[in-house]
């Protein structure tokens, strides 16, 4: 057994050998349809609050924008964090928009070609810009919740934005962590990480601007991390070309987990305004279940490490 602590944060990781599962092991039955009328389908865009923005082709849309019906963040109150000695406070103010991401029902994120995915982040990085501008936003978060372990409530391929007027604890503290890091050493810590797992064993896939592999301390069985190669602060700052190097490299993981039929989580992780954070996408398939050790210990058992992940993302 072992304990790896992550690259940069103050966190760890207990690989359980005696846990350890074969991939397949971990491929899960294949979920019921939804049933009933869905919200997001092609025609039912009248079930919907109404549209924020759409990408279109031949007249119909092919991703479509609009306000979440139960919103974790509103445009009232205060947006200002007032303190009361212990007690801090602010009104949860911003945005909050289901992103669909394709008009087919039938298709997940993980069926949908390199193209249709590039079409995708483009869409994000527009979003992201522009809501960006916006007092008194902080911080756009983009993330994606598929299957029931992932927190989907709806079949339909989907994902979320929220803009918010603070910054999420975990992308300040990444970005604290990477700016001492170059105080210290004069070297973004991500294009070092980056140079070091290209050439390890939990490499899983590259191209000529992308890449993806799985972390030193992952916490989750079969996490991936997908990076630029070169250094960004954000997905705003990468030209759209370049952009289809990311869906390339995006597809490739997501098509590999799909043989598991797992529920999976990704996030955006986009410098806040002002610091230096290197653009990533962080992948976390939910194959087990936090429970006690994890939850009253801040500390997490992974029956997989990174290194037998990354040969399943190799198929070797």
């Amino acid at each position: 057994m072992e304990a790896r602590k992550d690259y940069l944060l103050n966190r760890w990781v207990f690989y359980a050998s005696n846990r350890k599962k074969r991939p397949r092991e971990f491929k899960k039955p294949i979920e019921t349809a939804q049933t009933g009328t869905c919200f997001f389908c092609l025609g039912n865009e009248a079930l919907t609050p109404p549209e924020i923005g759409s990408v279109k082709e031949k007249s119909k849309w092919i991703l479509r924008w609009f306000d979440n019906k139960f919103p974790a963040v509103e445009k009232s109150g205060n947006p200002k964090i007032k303190s009361n000695g212990l007690l801090t406070s602010t009104s949860a103010y911003g945005n909050h928009w289901v992103f669909v991401e394709t008009n087919n029902h039938s298709k997940q994120l993980w069926d949908l070609n390199p193209n249709h995915i590039t079409k995708i982040l483009i869409a994000y990085k527009k979003i992201i810009s522009d809501l960006s501008k916006k007092t008194p936003t902080k911080y756009v978060l983009i993330f994606k919740n598929h299957g029931r372990e992932g927190g989907t409530s709806l079949i339909h391929s989907h994902s979320q934005i929220v803009s918010m007027n603070i910054i999420p604890p975990l992308l300040e503290e990444e970005s604290n962590a990477s700016e001492q890091y170059k105080k210290k050493t004069k070297k973004c810590a991500y294009c070092e990480i980056i140079k070091k797992e290209l050439k390890s064993p939990r490499k899983c896939f590259e191209n000529k601007y992308f890449a993806a592999f799985t972390p030193y301390a992952s916490r989750y069985s079969f996490e991936a991390w997908l990076f630029p190669k070169f250094h960004a602060n954000s997905i705003t700052e990468i030209s759209d070309d370049k952009l289809l190097y990311h869906a390339e490299i995006l597809s490739k993981v997501l098509r590999k987990l799909k043989t598991l039929n797992v529920s999976f989580n990704f996030f955006l992780h986009n410098s806040p305004d002002g610091k230096d954070l290197h653009y990533h996408m962080e992948i976390t398939p939910r194959v087990g279940i936090w429970a006690g050790f994890e939850i009253g210990g801040n500390a997490i058992i992974n029956s997989i490490t990174p290194e037998d992940a990354a040969k399943f993302y190799r198929g070797k």
